[in-house]
């Protein structure tokens, strides 16, 4: 009988793209199944909607406020989505949210692609499955934001310079593509996120040149042509933001937004230094038990090039991060790539006792973290439709735990990440599916369904808009309504209903509105009560629909004879 063999199916092209197809299979679920999120993502998508709905390419606004705090990069990508997959009149977030799956499969590729060249096509597949399987970045590619597409594109370059790297190590010269991926890379992640993927490939640049005392391999970049690519890239959108806002732009993402996340906690994003060393075995399972056996790879192994390079990529990187006042999950996902490869790497010798035992404890203990938060969303927002996807979530987290545990202190570590692998990709996927059937979180979408039922959406053209909200002023109702949805107080509800328009008012505002309803004369007609707990502002909420009266046809009068 014939034994499977893992090196001749994953040789070549094979390995990144059967990574980038297992990235795909894990981050699906959460694009189809998730509705739209508060607060970032419902932004993200309104302003690239408003892109579609008035042709202007260049200015970023969400309703009738600028947007200037990330260059234009993901706009554009999704507004290409969108335009190819979908309609921006049919407000589905799905679409939205394809750039970000495939910014995931990009890095997945990209670790795989690296590391065929670092270690061979084994470990490189293998890095390339514990990048797109993380809970982390199959999230991400499930979120309509910048996230998972500036990791693929900071991977992209860090995966290209690496291959340039260890060319230039072994005395030949450097593949023009990987130079021009390389530029690229960079280019892109600067179109989405501006200086943050720079950031971290130049940390590992330097900190790479000063541990090789060396710094003729940087003459092999192309800077000739690479740098004029990446102008050619950012250059025309930066020129043209300028012109469009007069210096705005820049003001606000510099002073706006950078600065303030360099100075402090930035909109309350605190966090402590070393916050996401903790979090780290939470985010990286389902790979969890192979993060002891990374970092003694790293250390161990550190004389070997390849394994200098992932350190240098990791370590800088994760240390600004760390040390950055303003902290949020995501931020360390473009140095996943380098843990990947560390973990995928140690696979390739005995993993000693301390890393199995430590490696196992972290894994059922990050399992145990995912199991409490189903469990605690179940039972404080459940209902009995996610009590299956629940089950279903807590039985593949523990298996993908206590199996990967239990071979890997066997020793077995190819088959305990396999194992763990397929068990986490169902797990991650059926913990999207309870999310979405946590409907007490999913406010937004009820009001929309409400206004449906009711024939008052605008968008059945039945009822004039624009709809009229108090107290809850998420982007995601503003996604799901339009760009003239009216974010407005009791007294602006009170005068849509007298115009003829819909309303919705949240129950601190009842008493304001009922009483600026009897001053304007006008009474609605409650159709609907939405009740849910707001997780942006970790408010309960209780929001009833309103009906305008009935416009009553003028009687002409009757004539004398």
């Amino acid at each position: 009988m014939k034994t499977f063999d893992l090196d001749r199916h994953v040789a070549g092209w094979r390995g990144p793209l059967f990574a980038a197809l297992l990235t795909l299979v894990a981050g699906l679920p959460s694009l189809l199944l998730m509705p739209p999120l508060d607060r970032d993502e419902s932004r993200f998508a309104q302003a690239t909607a408003q892109m579609l709905e008035s042709h202007d390419y260049v200015d970023i606004r969400f309703q009738d406020e600028p947007r200037w705090k990330k260059p234009v990069g993901i706009y554009w990508l999704q507004a290409a989505a969108v335009s190819l997959t979908s309609d921006v009149e049919d407000r589905e977030i799905a679409p939205y949210r394809i750039p970000s799956l495939l910014g995931a499969m990009l890095a997945a590729w990209a670790v795989a692609w690296a590391g065929a060249a670092l270690f061979g096509s084994r470990v490189g597949f293998l890095g390339g499955a514990i990048m797109g399987t993380t809970f982390l970045l199959s999230s991400e590619a499930g979120i309509a934001k910048t996230d998972a597409m500036l990791c693929g594109a900071t991977t992209l370059a860090m995966a290209a310079l690496a291959r340039i790297y260890m060319a230039t190590r072994a005395g030949e010269r450097p593949v023009r593509l990987h130079k021009f991926l390389f530029w690229a890379g960079l280019g892109l992640s600067i179109l989405i996120k501006g200086p943050i993927g720079f950031l971290v490939i130049a940390l590992a640049v330097i900190a790479l040149s000063i541990w090789d005392r060396n710094i003729k391999w940087l003459g092999r970049l192309g800077w000739g042509w690479g740098l004029p690519l990446v102008a050619l890239m950012v250059g025309p959108w930066a020129i043209a933001i300028t012109i469009a806002t007069d210096g705005g732009f820049w003001r606000e993402a510099i002073g706006g937004d950078l600065a303030p996340k360099i100075a402090g906690a930035h909109e309350s994003h605190s966090g402590f230094p070393g916050m996401y060393l903790l979090l780290a075995p939470l985010l990286f399972f389902p790979s969890t038990l192979l993060l002891p056996a990374a970092v003694s790879t790293g250390w161990s192994r550190r004389a070997e090039p390849a394994i200098r390079f992932l350190v240098c990529w990791l370590v800088p990187g994760w240390l600004m991060f760390e040390l950055a006042p303003t902290k949020l999950w995501h931020y360390t996902l473009p140095t996943f790539g380098a843990l990947a490869l560390l973990a995928a790497a140690a696979l390739a010798r005995p993993i000693g006792k301390v890393s199995r035992i430590t490696g196992a404890v972290l894994a059922v203990f990050a399992a145990v973290l995912v199991i409490g938060i189903t469990i605690y969303g179940l039972t404080v927002y459940g209902t009995s439709t996610a009590q299956t996807w629940a089950a279903v979530t807590v039985v593949t987290t523990l298996a993908a735990a206590a199996i990967g545990a239990f071979l890997l202190l066997n020793k077995a570590p190819v088959a305990a990440l396999i194992l763990s692998l397929a068990f986490g990709i169902v797990g991650h996927a059926s913990l999207a599916g309870t999310i979405r059937q946590l409907r007490p979180l999913a406010i937004a979408p009820q009001l929309e369904r409400t206004l449906e039922a009711a024939d008052l959406h605008p968008r059945q053209g039945r009822m004039p808009g624009p709809v009229a909200i108090t107290g809850f002023h998420e982007p995601s109702f503003v996604f799901l309504t339009g760009r003239d949805t009216e974010l407005t107080d009791a007294q602006g509800a009170a005068e849509a209903l007298a115009e003829g328009r819909p309303a919705i008012v949240e129950a601190h505002d009842a008493d304001a509105f009922r009483a600026a309803a009897g001053r304007l004369g006008v009474s609605g007609r409650a159709v609907g009560v939405v009740n849910g707990h707001n997780y942006s502002s970790g408010d309960d909420v209780s929001l009833t629909v309103y009906a305008p009266p009935p416009r009553t046809a003028a009687v002409p009068e009757a004539s004398g004879q």
